[in-house]
Protein backbone atom coordinates (compact mmCIF):
# COMPACT_ATOMS: atom_id res chain seq x y z
CA UNK A 1 0.00 0.00 0.00
CA UNK A 2 0.90 3.51 -0.92
CA UNK A 3 2.24 5.84 2.43
CA UNK A 4 -0.11 8.29 3.55
CA UNK A 5 1.68 11.76 3.30
CA UNK A 6 0.45 13.41 6.22
CA UNK A 7 0.53 17.21 7.67
CA UNK A 8 3.37 16.31 10.57
CA UNK A 9 5.28 14.73 7.26
CA UNK A 10 4.85 18.20 5.15
CA UNK A 11 6.06 20.58 8.49
CA UNK A 12 8.02 18.95 10.51
CA UNK A 13 11.95 19.82 8.64
CA UNK A 14 10.58 21.43 5.96
CA UNK A 15 9.93 25.00 7.24
CA UNK A 16 12.43 27.44 6.21
CA UNK A 17 10.50 30.47 7.98
CA UNK A 18 8.37 30.38 10.50
CA UNK A 19 6.81 34.87 10.99
CA UNK A 20 4.45 35.83 13.02
CA UNK A 21 2.96 39.28 12.21
CA UNK A 22 0.29 41.98 11.58
CA UNK A 23 -1.25 42.06 8.38
CA UNK A 24 -4.18 44.32 7.45
CA UNK A 25 -5.19 46.85 9.79
CA UNK A 26 -8.44 48.53 9.30
CA UNK A 27 -9.45 51.43 11.83
CA UNK A 28 -12.41 53.56 12.52
CA UNK A 29 -11.77 57.37 13.23
CA UNK A 30 -14.61 58.67 15.34
CA UNK A 31 -15.22 61.84 17.82
CA UNK A 32 -15.96 60.34 21.04
CA UNK A 33 -17.67 63.46 22.64
CA UNK A 34 -20.06 63.81 19.38
CA UNK A 35 -22.26 60.48 19.71
CA UNK A 36 -24.86 61.96 21.18
CA UNK A 37 -27.55 64.64 20.52
CA UNK A 38 -26.94 66.79 23.86
CA UNK A 39 -23.19 66.45 22.50
CA UNK A 40 -23.93 67.89 18.79
CA UNK A 41 -25.98 70.92 20.86
CA UNK A 42 -22.72 71.32 23.04
CA UNK A 43 -20.76 71.53 19.97
CA UNK A 44 -23.12 73.93 17.84
CA UNK A 45 -23.58 76.66 20.41
CA UNK A 46 -21.58 75.41 23.42
CA UNK A 47 -18.06 75.66 21.42
CA UNK A 48 -19.03 77.16 17.65
CA UNK A 49 -21.28 80.37 19.66
CA UNK A 50 -24.17 79.43 17.08
CA UNK A 51 -27.00 80.77 19.07
CA UNK A 52 -29.43 77.69 17.73
CA UNK A 53 -28.62 74.20 17.19
CA UNK A 54 -30.03 73.98 13.30
CA UNK A 55 -29.01 70.85 10.90
CA UNK A 56 -28.76 73.59 8.34
CA UNK A 57 -25.24 74.43 10.34
CA UNK A 58 -24.18 70.80 8.95
CA UNK A 59 -24.25 71.77 5.52
CA UNK A 60 -21.94 75.20 5.94
CA UNK A 61 -19.50 72.99 7.97
CA UNK A 62 -19.45 70.45 5.25
CA UNK A 63 -19.10 72.88 2.39
CA UNK A 64 -16.28 74.53 4.06
CA UNK A 65 -14.40 70.89 4.40
CA UNK A 66 -15.14 70.15 0.67
CA UNK A 67 -13.89 73.95 -0.17
CA UNK A 68 -10.89 72.98 2.04
CA UNK A 69 -9.81 69.36 -0.10
CA UNK A 70 -10.37 71.01 -3.53
CA UNK A 71 -7.92 73.69 -2.34
CA UNK A 72 -5.24 71.45 -0.67
CA UNK A 73 -5.22 68.85 -3.98
CA UNK A 74 -5.16 72.09 -6.37
CA UNK A 75 -1.85 74.03 -4.06
CA UNK A 76 -0.14 70.18 -3.81
CA UNK A 77 -0.95 68.94 -7.18
CA UNK A 78 -2.76 66.37 -5.90
CA UNK A 79 -4.53 63.98 -8.54
CA UNK A 80 -8.41 63.88 -8.11
CA UNK A 81 -10.17 60.57 -8.52
CA UNK A 82 -13.78 59.77 -8.67
CA UNK A 83 -14.67 56.27 -7.87
CA UNK A 84 -17.21 54.18 -9.80
CA UNK A 85 -20.19 52.07 -8.33
CA UNK A 86 -18.13 48.58 -7.37
CA UNK A 87 -14.93 49.99 -8.69
CA UNK A 88 -11.52 48.63 -7.14
CA UNK A 89 -10.49 51.49 -5.11
CA UNK A 90 -6.71 50.15 -4.44
CA UNK A 91 -6.14 49.20 -7.79
CA UNK A 92 -7.42 52.04 -9.40
CA UNK A 93 -4.88 54.01 -7.05
CA UNK A 94 -1.95 51.65 -7.00
CA UNK A 95 -0.25 54.09 -10.16
CA UNK A 96 -0.90 57.04 -7.93
CA UNK A 97 0.95 55.33 -5.02
CA UNK A 98 3.83 53.67 -7.00
CA UNK A 99 4.66 57.38 -8.26
CA UNK A 100 4.50 58.62 -4.65
CA UNK A 101 6.86 55.95 -3.89
CA UNK A 102 9.35 56.48 -6.56
CA UNK A 103 10.28 59.51 -4.96
CA UNK A 104 11.12 58.05 -1.39
CA UNK A 105 9.14 60.80 0.15
CA UNK A 106 5.72 60.56 2.85
CA UNK A 107 2.98 61.91 0.99
CA UNK A 108 -0.88 61.94 -0.42
CA UNK A 109 -0.69 60.11 -3.81
CA UNK A 110 -4.41 61.06 -4.64
CA UNK A 111 -7.60 62.04 -3.03
CA UNK A 112 -10.21 60.12 -4.37
CA UNK A 113 -14.22 60.67 -4.29
CA UNK A 114 -16.70 58.44 -3.75
CA UNK A 115 -20.75 58.71 -2.61
CA UNK A 116 -20.88 56.06 0.04
CA UNK A 117 -23.90 55.29 2.72
CA UNK A 118 -22.72 56.33 6.16
CA UNK A 119 -24.29 56.69 9.55
CA UNK A 120 -24.53 60.75 10.45
CA UNK A 121 -26.52 62.92 12.38
CA UNK A 122 -29.86 64.54 10.71
CA UNK A 123 -32.67 66.03 12.68
CA UNK A 124 -36.25 66.24 12.82
CA UNK A 125 -37.72 69.53 13.12
CA UNK A 126 -40.89 69.81 15.73
CA UNK A 127 -42.77 72.31 17.79
CA UNK A 128 -42.16 73.17 21.29
CA UNK A 129 -45.52 73.76 23.38
CA UNK A 130 -45.53 77.38 22.80
CA UNK A 131 -45.11 76.59 18.83
CA UNK A 132 -41.04 77.29 18.96
CA UNK A 133 -39.49 75.25 16.29
CA UNK A 134 -37.37 73.11 17.92
CA UNK A 135 -34.79 69.88 16.28
CA UNK A 136 -34.12 66.43 17.19
CA UNK A 137 -31.16 65.24 16.50
CA UNK A 138 -31.28 61.64 15.44
CA UNK A 139 -28.19 59.33 13.53
CA UNK A 140 -29.53 58.15 10.44
CA UNK A 141 -28.09 56.12 7.23
CA UNK A 142 -27.24 58.70 4.37
CA UNK A 143 -25.52 58.68 1.33
CA UNK A 144 -23.06 61.47 1.66
CA UNK A 145 -19.53 62.08 -0.39
CA UNK A 146 -16.52 60.35 1.73
CA UNK A 147 -12.69 61.40 0.70
CA UNK A 148 -10.10 58.53 0.54
CA UNK A 149 -6.63 60.39 1.27
CA UNK A 150 -4.39 57.72 -0.68
CA UNK A 151 -0.82 57.75 1.61
CA UNK A 152 2.41 56.97 0.59
CA UNK A 153 4.45 56.72 3.96
CA UNK A 154 8.04 56.15 4.53
CA UNK A 155 7.40 53.93 7.65
CA UNK A 156 4.42 52.49 6.39
CA UNK A 157 4.02 52.07 2.97
CA UNK A 158 0.77 52.40 1.34
CA UNK A 159 -2.05 53.47 3.47
CA UNK A 160 -5.18 55.54 3.50
CA UNK A 161 -7.38 58.01 5.68
CA UNK A 162 -11.30 58.01 4.39
CA UNK A 163 -12.92 60.96 5.99
CA UNK A 164 -16.81 61.34 5.24
CA UNK A 165 -17.76 65.21 4.27
CA UNK A 166 -21.08 65.63 6.54
CA UNK A 167 -20.99 65.85 10.45
CA UNK A 168 -19.69 63.94 12.70
CA UNK A 169 -17.15 63.57 10.05
CA UNK A 170 -16.84 59.24 10.40
CA UNK A 171 -13.90 58.33 8.89
CA UNK A 172 -11.84 54.90 8.47
CA UNK A 173 -8.14 53.97 8.53
CA UNK A 174 -6.43 51.19 6.34
CA UNK A 175 -2.45 50.30 6.39
CA UNK A 176 -0.29 46.94 6.53
CA UNK A 177 1.57 45.48 8.83
CA UNK A 178 4.03 43.14 6.25
CA UNK A 179 4.63 46.71 4.56
CA UNK A 180 5.53 48.19 7.92
CA UNK A 181 7.52 45.03 8.90
CA UNK A 182 9.73 45.65 5.51
CA UNK A 183 10.69 48.98 6.20
CA UNK A 184 12.05 48.98 9.49
CA UNK A 185 13.86 45.24 7.98
CA UNK A 186 15.49 47.10 6.10
CA UNK A 187 16.67 50.38 7.79
CA UNK A 188 17.79 47.64 10.41
CA UNK A 189 20.27 46.04 7.80
CA UNK A 190 18.16 42.85 7.45
CA UNK A 191 18.83 40.69 4.11
CA UNK A 192 15.67 39.27 3.21
CA UNK A 193 13.30 38.55 -0.03
CA UNK A 194 9.54 39.10 -0.19
CA UNK A 195 6.32 37.19 -0.77
CA UNK A 196 3.64 39.28 -2.45
CA UNK A 197 2.52 40.21 1.08
CA UNK A 198 5.00 38.92 3.36
CA UNK A 199 8.40 37.87 3.62
CA UNK A 200 9.73 34.74 1.40
CA UNK A 201 13.51 34.37 3.13
CA UNK A 202 15.44 35.98 5.66
CA UNK A 203 19.11 35.86 6.75
CA UNK A 204 18.01 36.67 10.57
CA UNK A 205 14.52 35.21 11.50
CA UNK A 206 14.42 36.20 14.85
CA UNK A 207 15.65 39.87 14.27
CA UNK A 208 13.05 39.67 11.99
CA UNK A 209 10.27 38.32 14.73
CA UNK A 210 11.33 41.16 16.87
CA UNK A 211 10.76 44.06 14.24
CA UNK A 212 7.20 42.28 13.41
CA UNK A 213 6.63 42.10 17.18
CA UNK A 214 7.76 45.57 17.83
CA UNK A 215 4.26 47.02 15.51
CA UNK A 216 2.65 47.98 18.40
CA UNK A 217 -0.71 50.06 18.63
CA UNK A 218 1.34 53.20 19.91
CA UNK A 219 3.28 53.13 16.99
CA UNK A 220 0.13 53.16 14.71
CA UNK A 221 -1.30 56.07 16.82
CA UNK A 222 1.69 57.93 16.02
CA UNK A 223 1.32 57.35 12.56
CA UNK A 224 -2.70 58.03 12.43
CA UNK A 225 -2.48 61.29 14.01
CA UNK A 226 0.47 62.42 12.41
CA UNK A 227 -1.70 62.00 9.23
CA UNK A 228 -4.52 63.69 10.70
CA UNK A 229 -2.79 66.46 11.41
CA UNK A 230 -1.19 67.05 7.67
CA UNK A 231 -4.59 66.45 5.97
CA UNK A 232 -7.33 68.93 5.37
CA UNK A 233 -10.03 68.59 7.87
CA UNK A 234 -13.21 69.89 9.08
CA UNK A 235 -11.46 70.20 12.59
CA UNK A 236 -8.64 72.47 13.47
CA UNK A 237 -6.91 73.32 16.27
CA UNK A 238 -8.89 75.16 17.94
CA UNK A 239 -11.14 71.87 18.03
CA UNK A 240 -8.62 69.76 18.37
CA UNK A 241 -7.54 71.56 22.02
CA UNK A 242 -11.42 71.49 23.37
CA UNK A 243 -11.42 67.66 22.83
CA UNK A 244 -13.00 67.74 19.53
CA UNK A 245 -10.48 65.24 17.57
CA UNK A 246 -10.38 61.44 16.43
CA UNK A 247 -9.94 58.51 18.13
CA UNK A 248 -9.32 55.25 16.50
CA UNK A 249 -11.16 51.31 17.07
CA UNK A 250 -10.26 48.34 15.34
CA UNK A 251 -12.79 47.55 13.04
CA UNK A 252 -11.02 44.70 11.37
CA UNK A 253 -7.33 43.32 12.23
CA UNK A 254 -5.69 40.31 10.44
CA UNK A 255 -2.90 38.81 12.39
CA UNK A 256 -0.84 36.64 10.21
CA UNK A 257 1.45 33.06 10.66
CA UNK A 258 3.39 33.05 7.53
CA UNK A 259 5.09 29.27 7.42
CA UNK A 260 7.41 29.47 4.10
CA UNK A 261 8.38 25.67 3.57
CA UNK A 262 11.97 24.74 1.71
CA UNK A 263 10.29 23.70 -1.47
CA UNK A 264 7.23 24.21 -3.09
CA UNK A 265 6.04 20.80 -3.39
CA UNK A 266 6.07 20.70 0.39
CA UNK A 267 3.33 23.43 0.52
CA UNK A 268 1.43 21.45 -2.07
CA UNK A 269 1.97 18.42 -0.19
CA UNK A 270 0.25 20.35 2.96
CA UNK A 271 -2.22 21.17 1.51
CA UNK A 272 -2.95 18.02 -0.47
CA UNK A 273 -2.77 16.60 2.79
CA UNK A 274 -5.07 18.30 4.63
CA UNK A 275 -7.80 18.42 2.28
CA UNK A 276 -7.52 14.22 1.58
CA UNK A 277 -8.31 13.83 5.18
CA UNK A 278 -10.93 16.44 5.24
CA UNK A 279 -13.24 16.00 2.06
CA UNK A 280 -15.52 13.30 2.70
CA UNK A 281 -17.99 15.47 4.71
CA UNK A 282 -20.02 18.51 2.66
CA UNK A 283 -20.19 19.82 -0.59
CA UNK A 284 -17.52 19.60 -3.35
CA UNK A 285 -17.53 23.68 -3.61
CA UNK A 286 -17.88 24.38 0.26
CA UNK A 287 -16.96 21.71 2.26
CA UNK A 288 -17.30 21.60 6.02
CA UNK A 289 -14.14 19.62 6.96
CA UNK A 290 -14.63 19.63 11.10
CA UNK A 291 -17.89 19.75 12.32
CA UNK A 292 -21.19 22.69 12.65
CA UNK A 293 -21.24 24.06 15.91
CA UNK A 294 -24.17 25.12 17.65
CA UNK A 295 -24.25 26.61 20.54
CA UNK A 296 -27.73 27.83 21.12
CA UNK A 297 -30.80 27.58 18.94
CA UNK A 298 -30.93 31.78 19.52
CA UNK A 299 -27.52 32.13 18.88
CA UNK A 300 -27.00 34.86 15.93
CA UNK A 301 -23.75 33.37 14.71
CA UNK A 302 -21.83 31.36 12.13
CA UNK A 303 -19.97 28.22 13.30
CA UNK A 304 -18.67 26.28 10.96
CA UNK A 305 -15.32 25.22 8.73
CA UNK A 306 -14.98 25.68 4.67
CA UNK A 307 -12.92 24.55 2.16
CA UNK A 308 -13.67 27.82 -0.35
CA UNK A 309 -12.22 26.70 -4.17
CA UNK A 310 -10.27 29.72 -5.73
CA UNK A 311 -10.72 30.25 -9.66
CA UNK A 312 -6.97 29.94 -10.27
CA UNK A 313 -7.21 26.18 -8.79
CA UNK A 314 -6.03 27.30 -4.84
CA UNK A 315 -8.41 26.75 -1.70
CA UNK A 316 -8.85 28.64 1.07
CA UNK A 317 -9.23 26.76 4.36
CA UNK A 318 -11.77 29.01 6.67
CA UNK A 319 -12.90 28.72 10.35
CA UNK A 320 -15.63 30.83 10.83
CA UNK A 321 -16.04 32.34 14.85
CA UNK A 322 -19.39 34.16 15.31
CA UNK A 323 -18.35 37.34 13.15
CA UNK A 324 -14.85 36.64 12.46
CA UNK A 325 -12.28 33.64 10.77
CA UNK A 326 -9.49 32.05 10.70
CA UNK A 327 -8.33 31.82 7.11
CA UNK A 328 -5.30 29.32 5.54
CA UNK A 329 -3.96 29.08 1.95
CA UNK A 330 -1.25 28.43 -0.09
CA UNK A 331 1.04 31.90 -0.68
CA UNK A 332 2.93 32.19 -3.85
CA UNK A 333 2.91 28.81 -4.02
CA UNK A 334 5.24 28.29 -1.32
CA UNK A 335 4.20 29.31 1.91
CA UNK A 336 1.51 28.23 3.80
CA UNK A 337 -0.42 31.43 5.20
CA UNK A 338 -2.52 31.36 8.76
CA UNK A 339 -4.53 34.41 9.28
CA UNK A 340 -7.19 35.07 11.59
CA UNK A 341 -9.02 37.91 10.58
CA UNK A 342 -11.17 39.83 13.39
CA UNK A 343 -14.12 41.99 12.17
CA UNK A 344 -15.36 42.23 16.01
CA UNK A 345 -12.87 42.27 19.12
CA UNK A 346 -15.64 41.20 21.00
CA UNK A 347 -15.42 38.20 19.61
CA UNK A 348 -12.09 37.12 21.58
CA UNK A 349 -13.21 39.04 24.60
CA UNK A 350 -11.48 42.22 23.80
CA UNK A 351 -11.95 45.95 23.66
CA UNK A 352 -12.14 47.77 19.97
CA UNK A 353 -9.84 50.54 21.08
CA UNK A 354 -6.82 50.72 19.55
CA UNK A 355 -5.23 50.34 22.94
CA UNK A 356 -6.37 46.76 23.21
CA UNK A 357 -4.68 45.81 19.77
CA UNK A 358 -1.99 43.59 21.80
CA UNK A 359 -4.49 41.66 24.02
CA UNK A 360 -5.98 40.67 20.58
CA UNK A 361 -2.89 40.55 18.84
CA UNK A 362 -2.18 37.51 22.11
CA UNK A 363 -4.87 36.23 21.47
CA UNK A 364 -5.49 35.53 17.57
CA UNK A 365 -1.26 34.65 17.51
CA UNK A 366 -3.09 31.84 19.56
CA UNK A 367 -5.70 30.83 17.30
CA UNK A 368 -3.47 30.54 14.60
CA UNK A 369 -1.10 28.46 17.14
CA UNK A 370 -4.18 26.31 17.43
CA UNK A 371 -5.21 25.41 14.60
CA UNK A 372 -2.05 24.10 13.12
CA UNK A 373 -2.14 21.95 16.39
CA UNK A 374 -5.44 20.87 15.75
CA UNK A 375 -3.98 19.85 12.15
CA UNK A 376 -1.41 18.22 13.57
CA UNK A 377 -3.57 15.92 15.87
CA UNK A 378 -5.99 14.68 13.72
CA UNK A 379 -3.36 13.47 11.31
CA UNK A 380 -1.01 12.41 14.20
CA UNK A 381 -2.67 10.95 17.06
CA UNK A 382 -1.59 7.14 17.69
CA UNK A 383 -3.19 4.21 19.77
CA UNK A 384 -0.19 3.98 21.91
CA UNK A 385 -0.38 7.18 23.16
CA UNK A 386 0.27 7.25 27.15
CA UNK A 387 -2.80 9.85 27.35
CA UNK A 388 -4.95 6.99 25.77
CA UNK A 389 -3.71 4.16 28.03
CA UNK A 390 -4.17 7.00 31.37
CA UNK A 391 -7.58 7.63 30.31
CA UNK A 392 -8.94 4.18 29.10
CA UNK A 393 -8.67 3.06 32.94
CA UNK A 394 -9.98 4.18 36.13
CA UNK A 395 -6.70 5.81 37.87
CA UNK A 396 -6.45 6.57 41.79
CA UNK A 397 -3.93 9.32 42.93
CA UNK A 398 -1.22 9.35 45.96
CA UNK A 399 -4.08 10.56 48.20
CA UNK A 400 -6.68 8.08 47.12
CA UNK A 401 -8.87 10.13 44.98
CA UNK A 402 -10.18 8.17 42.09
CA UNK A 403 -10.17 9.33 38.87
CA UNK A 404 -13.31 7.73 36.80
CA UNK A 405 -12.35 6.40 33.51
CA UNK A 406 -13.20 7.55 29.34
CA UNK A 407 -13.84 4.55 28.04
CA UNK A 408 -13.95 4.21 24.18
CA UNK A 409 -17.09 2.91 22.58
CA UNK A 410 -19.64 4.03 25.79
CA UNK A 411 -21.89 6.41 24.10
CA UNK A 412 -21.78 8.92 26.84
CA UNK A 413 -17.98 9.19 26.10
CA UNK A 414 -18.43 9.08 22.52
CA UNK A 415 -20.62 12.22 22.38
CA UNK A 416 -18.56 13.93 24.70
CA UNK A 417 -15.58 13.63 22.64
CA UNK A 418 -17.66 14.77 19.39
CA UNK A 419 -18.78 17.85 21.83
CA UNK A 420 -15.15 18.64 22.62
CA UNK A 421 -13.90 18.65 18.70
CA UNK A 422 -16.95 21.30 17.94
CA UNK A 423 -14.76 23.47 20.51
CA UNK A 424 -11.51 22.80 19.68
CA UNK A 425 -11.08 26.07 17.68
CA UNK A 426 -12.90 28.09 20.28
CA UNK A 427 -10.87 30.61 20.71
CA UNK A 428 -12.28 31.50 23.93
CA UNK A 429 -13.28 28.42 25.18
CA UNK A 430 -15.81 26.70 26.31
CA UNK A 431 -18.62 26.94 29.60
CA UNK A 432 -20.24 24.30 31.38
CA UNK A 433 -23.67 25.40 29.28
CA UNK A 434 -21.92 25.34 25.88
CA UNK A 435 -20.75 22.13 26.21
CA UNK A 436 -24.09 20.90 27.52
CA UNK A 437 -26.05 21.98 24.40
CA UNK A 438 -24.15 20.18 22.39
CA UNK A 439 -24.38 16.67 24.28
CA UNK A 440 -27.78 17.17 24.48
CA UNK A 441 -27.65 17.94 20.74
CA UNK A 442 -25.19 14.50 20.14
CA UNK A 443 -26.94 12.61 22.88
CA UNK A 444 -30.27 12.84 20.78
CA UNK A 445 -32.20 13.26 24.58
CA UNK A 446 -32.85 16.39 26.47
CA UNK A 447 -32.09 14.02 29.72
CA UNK A 448 -28.94 14.94 30.22
CA UNK A 449 -28.83 17.04 33.18
CA UNK A 450 -26.71 19.61 34.84
CA UNK A 451 -25.34 17.44 37.39
CA UNK A 452 -24.13 15.25 34.65
CA UNK A 453 -22.07 17.58 32.84
CA UNK A 454 -20.51 18.83 35.76
CA UNK A 455 -19.19 15.30 36.48
CA UNK A 456 -18.36 14.79 32.92
CA UNK A 457 -16.08 18.08 33.62
CA UNK A 458 -14.37 17.05 36.58
CA UNK A 459 -13.79 13.56 35.12
CA UNK A 460 -12.45 15.63 31.52
CA UNK A 461 -10.27 17.75 34.29
CA UNK A 462 -9.06 14.88 36.44
CA UNK A 463 -7.59 13.20 33.65
CA UNK A 464 -5.85 15.93 32.32
CA UNK A 465 -7.62 16.51 29.08
CA UNK A 466 -8.96 20.03 30.00
CA UNK A 467 -8.40 22.91 31.97
CA UNK A 468 -9.65 26.16 33.66
CA UNK A 469 -8.86 29.54 32.73
CA UNK A 470 -7.96 31.72 35.78
CA UNK A 471 -10.72 34.00 37.07
CA UNK A 472 -13.01 32.58 34.38
CA UNK A 473 -15.70 29.66 34.27
CA UNK A 474 -14.58 28.73 31.14
CA UNK A 475 -12.16 25.73 30.12
CA UNK A 476 -9.79 24.72 26.97
CA UNK A 477 -8.31 21.32 25.86
CA UNK A 478 -4.98 20.65 26.56
CA UNK A 479 -2.74 19.22 24.51
CA UNK A 480 -4.06 15.76 25.49
CA UNK A 481 -7.45 16.54 25.45
CA UNK A 482 -6.86 17.86 21.48
CA UNK A 483 -5.59 14.39 20.49
CA UNK A 484 -7.78 12.48 22.58
CA UNK A 485 -10.99 14.14 21.27
CA UNK A 486 -9.81 13.90 17.58
CA UNK A 487 -8.68 10.16 18.29
CA UNK A 488 -11.57 9.31 19.53
CA UNK A 489 -14.19 11.05 17.29
CA UNK A 490 -11.94 10.19 14.43
CA UNK A 491 -11.39 6.18 15.44
CA UNK A 492 -15.24 6.24 15.06
CA UNK A 493 -16.56 7.78 12.60
CA UNK A 494 -13.63 7.22 10.01
CA UNK A 495 -12.91 3.79 11.04
CA UNK A 496 -15.51 1.81 13.01
CA UNK A 497 -18.66 2.69 10.94
CA UNK A 498 -17.01 2.65 7.40
CA UNK A 499 -16.44 -0.87 8.65
CA UNK A 500 -19.28 -1.68 10.07
CA UNK A 501 -20.70 -1.08 6.40
CA UNK A 502 -18.23 -2.73 4.64
CA UNK A 503 -20.92 -5.48 3.38
CA UNK A 504 -22.68 -3.47 1.61
CA UNK A 505 -22.34 -2.60 -2.23
CA UNK A 506 -20.84 0.71 -2.05
CA UNK A 507 -17.97 -0.63 0.03
CA UNK A 508 -14.41 -1.61 -1.92
CA UNK A 509 -14.28 -5.44 -3.29
CA UNK A 510 -11.25 -6.24 -1.84
CA UNK A 511 -12.20 -5.45 1.96
CA UNK A 512 -15.66 -6.85 1.03
CA UNK A 513 -14.13 -10.25 0.15
CA UNK A 514 -11.49 -9.93 3.26
CA UNK A 515 -14.24 -9.32 5.16
CA UNK A 516 -16.01 -12.52 3.78
CA UNK A 517 -12.88 -14.82 4.75
CA UNK A 518 -12.88 -13.13 8.55
CA UNK A 519 -16.19 -14.16 8.82
CA UNK A 520 -16.03 -17.61 7.38
CA UNK A 521 -13.02 -18.38 9.42
CA UNK A 522 -14.61 -17.31 12.89
CA UNK A 523 -17.98 -19.42 11.85
CA UNK A 524 -15.22 -22.30 11.23
CA UNK A 525 -13.84 -21.39 15.14
CA UNK A 526 -17.17 -21.38 16.93
CA UNK A 527 -18.89 -24.66 15.47
CA UNK A 528 -15.03 -26.31 16.67
CA UNK A 529 -16.13 -24.53 19.58
CA UNK A 530 -19.70 -26.30 19.48
CA UNK A 531 -20.53 -22.32 20.17
CA UNK A 532 -24.16 -22.56 18.45
CA UNK A 533 -25.19 -19.09 16.19
CA UNK A 534 -27.79 -16.70 18.84
CA UNK A 535 -30.99 -16.89 17.45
Amino acid sequence: MARVVTVNDVLDGHVSLDIECLDRIYLNAYVPILQTSAQVVAFLSGHLGFPFASPVLFKQLGDRFRRAVAGFAEANHIPWVKFGKDEPKLETMKPYLARQAATGRSGVAAIGVAQEFQRVWTAHEGKTSTGTPRWSFVKADRRVTCYYFYLWDENFGPAFIKICAYFPYPGKIWINGHEWAKRQAAKAGLGFTELSNGFATCHDPAALQEICDRLTSGTINVFVQRWLHRLPLPFGDKDHDAGYWWETSMRQIEISRTLVFDAPRHARGFFEALIADNLDIGRPHNVEIIFARRIRRDTRATFRTAIDRRDNGGVIVNVFYKHSRIKQYLKDGRAMRIETVINAPRDLRCNARLPNLEELQVKARAANRRILEVERAGQGCVLASPAFERIAHPTTDEVGRRTPALRFGDPRVMALAGALCQTLLAATGFTNKNLRVLMTGLLGTTSYSTGQMTYDLRRLRLNGLIRRLPRSNRYVLTDDGVRIAVFYTKIYNRLLVPLTAADQAQAPPELRTALKTITRHVDDYAAQARLPRAS
